[in-house]
């Protein structure tokens, strides 16, 4: 952990996190808490997951920039935590969010529709955020930050995997005629990608007009928690 740890973003960076490893153990505190079919626990469990890979190939020298690479994690993971944080304490978390907490306990909802709709959300809204965090803490711009942008995606990639792997039912349970197939068949990460890199990108040239930057987020937001919402159908 000490080799992630060296990487420690600077002190008065803004956030509630400034390593790979803090967010590791966030996130183990969480899993320690939370009951294994709560939905939030699945999506909980499955970033854990990837974000340990990930410390992995940071400290293995594995990025050309670990820096950048750690920083945006970093900031990628704050907007988890912070929704987290903030549903604990009685809050309102964005509205692409709000869906899998609402729904966290419906015995309808399988645990691979939980985990893609945390997916959808972190990707669908907080990535393009986390992009125009970063470029403010290391003082660059999005483009600056596409390299790396793309070898977390391709982490990401593995994360949709390990989700399908492990949480879709197996072909004696699952037919062709489930519901779940076509959920599951609907929602796709590459496109869910690109549009985070798009939409990082506009709020980065509207950083001069933070109230049309606002709307755009407010907007983004309230899509994707449609999406999600699409998402935790309840399927029994």
């Amino acid at each position: 952990m000490d080799r992630i740890e060296q990487f420690a973003l600077p002190a008065d960076a803004a956030g509630t996190v400034t390593d790979v490893g803090t967010v590791i153990e966030r996130m183990r505190a969480f899993r320690s808490g939370w009951p294994p079919g709560d939905g939030v626990a699945v999506f909980n469990q499955v970033y854990l997951t990837v974000t340990e890979a990930l410390g992995r190939h940071i400290a293995d020298g594995a990025f050309t920039d670990r820096e950048a690479v750690s920083a945006l994690d970093v900031r990628f993971a704050e907007r988890y935590l912070t929704a987290v944080d903030t549903a604990a304490s009685g809050g309102s978390p964005p509205a692409c969010w709000r869906p899998l907490f609402q729904y966290r306990r419906h015995p309808g909802v399988r645990p691979l529709q939980f985990a893609l709709a945390g997916v959808n959300a972190h990707i669908g809204h907080d990535l393009a955020l986390a992009v125009v965090d970063t470029c403010r803490t290391l003082g660059c711009a999005p483009a600056d930050l596409e390299e790396e942008f793309d070898r977390v995606g391709d982490l990401l990639v593995l994360l949709e995997e390990r989700i399908r792997d492990d949480l879709m039912p197996g072909p004696d349970l699952l037919e062709v005629a489930d519901p779940l197939t076509h959920l599951a068949g609907a929602w796709s990460l590459e496109r869910a990608r690109e549009g985070a890199w798009s939409a990082a990108k506009v709020l980065w040239r509207l950083r001069a007009f933070p109230l049309l930057a606002e709307e755009f987020r407010q907007r983004t937001d309230g899509a994707v928690g449609l999406v999600g919402r699409c998402l935790l159908t309840p399927c029994a």
